[in-house]
């Protein structure tokens, strides 16, 4: 098996810790003999999407998606992380403000969980909300690797003080399965707000003119899809009461994909992204998410009947991205009707303010080489594709200083981009200033430009990338460090 270095750096981790520490590795100050509060284990096992649609692929605990974790806000919490692959494994703590050493990422210095081996992690949970846990290994060209498999896994940190103003919660996440390569197609561009930026598209143009390679690079494409590894159709229904106030947790699993939710006849009001509260609740007709982001949203059950919740693309829905939705007292076969044309905004769950200046601002611009890695995409910040050789781009910070990430999008594609470790605060997106709205991801429309905010008050390595595993393995990486 060929090794790139970003391989060997987590094996050189990993022989470490077990020459150290025969058979357990510490991390945050976990002692031996502790008992652990959760244990997961990563291994191949079976999804069983439909009768007739059984995967094989790497799990947590022997499902998918792997176990909800409970944790409460600032109470320590000790997790036991088994690896029975033949490959070493990362486990990273998405959306949470913990060290870099189990963050969960190798550009931090996280160690890994060797092959057949285990590690043992502390840390104190925070913020709360809706975060998640997911495997942050490369994949390349191995789409048996990384965010390609069914490792992931909800977790809710619940807060101090919960109001739980609800009659049920569920949670909901959203994945595709059975991966393959072809030449990249074009990502529909009416998703998000605002408009192209012309000085962007033209630096678009200037580089696929001087690409060495005039075709498109690979893209993936899937077979199956399914919601809480089942496809619609398959699987018990969401049974509800009509007059419910359910709260909605949903989870874009992917690995690349940006999807859309919608429950014909109803509506639902937005609360939370990204697990953090939203200063402004909004009611829109359809959720769009980019891979990784969460979205928590009360529906009303005010129209009685038997539902399909799906994706809006056809295709993918009929191939299994949906759940049925039943009515108590309702029969009948499941309906499916397509709510009417909406952009996504997140300006609609902020508020207008003018942005408190920053320390310092870091200008970004993102560019697509088309085919420039053996028939990949490569991906460059400000013209250089992150290097594991020499750890680049890097950005130093200091700590306690407000930063002001300027990004703009040279490209045609839609870039879900995650920032490790820290949260962010939107403050201009798709043309137009925001406040309020707190994320860890954000989708950056093809050709525009997004401002956001956040203070430096974490130290330690820390990793910026776009969330689509392709992107992030073929150049589209940042990382930051204290001074």
């Amino acid at each position: 098996m060929a090794l790139d270095r970003r391989s060997l750096l987590t094996l050189a981790g990993s022989a470490t810790l077990m020459a150290t520490v025969p058979g357990w590795a510490s991390g945050a100050g976990s002692a031996p003999g502790e008992k652990a509060d959760h244990t997961l284990r990563i291994a191949t096992g079976l999804v069983e999407l439909a009768p007739d649609r059984i995967i094989s692929t790497t799990l947590y605990n022997g499902r998918f998606p792997g176990p909800l974790l409970r944790l409460t806000e600032g109470r320590r919490v000790v997790v036991d992380i088994f690896n029975d692959t033949d490959t070493p494994e990362l486990v990273h703590w998405h959306g949470q403000m913990i060290p870099s050493d189990v963050d969960g990422a190798a550009e931090e210095g996280t160690p890994a969980i060797p092959p057949h081996g285990m590690r043992r992690i502390a840390f104190w949970p925070k913020p709360s909300g809706f975060r998640f846990y997911h495997t942050h290994v490369a994949a390349g060209g191995d789409l048996n690797r990384g965010t390609y498999t069914g490792q992931v896994g909800p977790l809710h940190i619940e807060p101090k003080d919960n109001p739980g103003a609800y009659d049920r919660e569920i949670f909901l996440v959203l994945k595709e399965f059975e991966p393959s390569f072809s030449r990249g197609g074009d990502m529909a561009m009416d998703v998000l707000a605002g408009a192209p930026v012309a000085e962007l598209v033209q630096m678009g143009k200037a580089a696929d003119a001087a690409a060495r390679e005039k075709a498109r690079g690979f893209e993936v494409g899937y077979e199956s899809f399914g919601i809480n590894g089942k496809m619609l159709g398959h699987g018990e229904p969401i049974r509800v009461r009509q007059g419910e106030r359910v709260l909605f947790h949903v989870l874009n699993g992917s690995a690349g994909e940006i999807r859309s939710l919608a429950l014909p006849g109803h509506v639902f009001r937005v609360v939370a992204l990204d697990g953090n509260p939203v200063p402004t609740q909004a009611e829109v007709p359809v959720l769009w998410l980019g891979t990784a982001e969460r979205v928590s949203a009360f529906v009303r059950m005010d129209h009685p009947g038997i539902w399909i919740m799906g994706d809006l693309a056809d295709d993918d829905r009929r191939r299994g991205m949906g759940v049925v939705v039943a009515y108590a007292g309702q029969g009948g076969m499941p309906l499916w009707a397509r709510p009417g044309p909406a952009r996504w905004d997140y300006v609609r769950f902020g508020k207008p303010r003018a942005a408190r200046a920053p320390d310092e601002t870091i200008e970004m611009t993102i560019v697509k080489h088309n085919a420039a890695r053996d028939g990949f995409n490569e991906w460059t910040l400000n013209g250089k594709a992150f290097s594991m050789e020499t750890m680049r781009p890097r950005y130093t910070l200091h700590e306690g200083r407000r930063y002001r990430l300027k990004i703009r999008n040279a490209s045609d594609d839609i870039h879900p981009l995650h920032l490790h470790r820290h949260s962010f605060e939107l403050t201009r997106i798709g043309g137009k200033s925001t406040g309020g709205v707190i994320k860890d991801v954000v989708m950056l429309g093809g050709f525009q430009e997004l401002e956001c905010d956040f203070v430096a008050d974490n130290p330690g390595p820390t990793l910026s990338h776009c969330h689509q595993q392709l992107h992030m393995d073929f150049g589209f990486m940042a990382l930051f460090d204290y001074a």
